[in-house]
């Protein structure tokens, strides 16, 4: 029998900090695997237009998550597209990652798993999920061409949705909370010089529908007015929450549920990392993930050579 492949480094997530990790693990000629559940690029592949990755003004997430990806491979970087069910620190100090019915032995893990979009919780939502509400306005837009639409939200991604929905649909509205967005100056000049239609200080009440999406009910917030308003979609986009619940009992987390490191992306345990959107951090961006993958590589190349001969 062949003795068991142990790992350098396994990277739970192949979002865009979970391949950079890759590339500069397999670059430092480091044995690189990276574990995918569901497809690489994460949240990158919902983005239509990326225009501040440098160097790549006109990309989008589906180019830029298959060229890292190659890049990774490029360098030896292993890829499954497989889920971790359960991570264990052993006496030695290896790792031991189950995944389904295998096992995988690593010295060091870093953590991608990045973040999953939060639902507004009102009635009728979860029903009408894939007949009319949706969270991902790039992958879902094309069924809505000539069609109405709303968008719930005001950060970055809420107007980004809405700007591109606005060449698709035939209208648009953007639903907030406030009387004022929080997305980029940039992005808000753009959408006020656009078609798109800001309800604003109103928040949704329920989805309306027999068999599909007919309508949304919001209520304004400044005279607890009801307003209906017909649409054929709504995409909710009011922000993420990380997918740490694989280490909720190994890691510190923060109050909201994020991974506490420290600027060398070290969690609370040696010899395991956290890069990207679950770890605790001011900006959420391609590049900074894309940033914490190459810290967090030369953290665990370092701890593996302190720890391991």
């Amino acid at each position: 029998m062949s003795e068991k492949t142990i790992y350098d480094i396994a990277i739970i997530g192949g979002g865009p900090g979970g391949m950079t990790a890759g590339i500069y693990g397999g670059r430092a000629e480091l044995k690189t695997l990276i574990l995918e559940k569901q497809f690489h690029g994460g949240q990158m592949v919902s983005t239509n237009e990326i225009e501040n990755y440098p160097a790549l003004p006109d990309t989008n997430g589906i180019e830029l998550s298959n060229a890292m990806l190659e890049h990774a491979k490029r360098f030896g970087a292993e890829i499954r597209y497989n889920g971790v069910d359960k991570i264990e620190v052993l006496e030695d100090g290896l790792k031991k990652l189950t995944v389904g019915e295998d096992e995988i032995l690593t010295k060091s893990v870093i953590l991608s798993m990045g973040a999953t979009s939060r639902k507004l919780g009102i009635p009728n939502e979860e029903k009408f999920t894939g007949r009319g509400v949706g969270y991902c306005a790039i992958c879902d837009g094309g069924f809505y061409r000539n069609k109405v639409v709303a968008v719930n939200g005001g950060g970055d991604t809420a107007v980004e949705d809405a700007l591109y929905l606005s060449r698709i649909a035939s209208k648009v509205y953007l639903i907030h909370r406030r009387d004022e967005l929080r997305a980029n100056k940039t992005l808000q000049t753009r959408l006020f010089e656009s078609d798109v239609e800001v309800v604003w200080n109103s928040t949704i009440k329920e989805v309306v529908g027999e068999d599909k999406t007919e309508a949304i009910i919001t209520v304004d917030k400044t005279d607890g007015s009801e307003r209906r308003i017909d649409i054929d979609g709504l995409f909710v986009a009011i922000g993420s929450n990380p997918n740490s619940e694989l280490v909720k009992d190994l890691v510190e987390l923060a109050p909201n549920g994020y991974i506490i490191t420290d600027e060398d992306c070290k969690t609370s345990v040696e010899g395991i990392f956290a890069i990207g959107d679950i770890r605790k951090k001011s900006l959420r961006q391609i590049i900074t993930a894309a940033a914490d993958g190459a810290i967090a590589v030369h953290s665990a190349e370092k701890y593996i050579l302190e720890n391991f001969k």
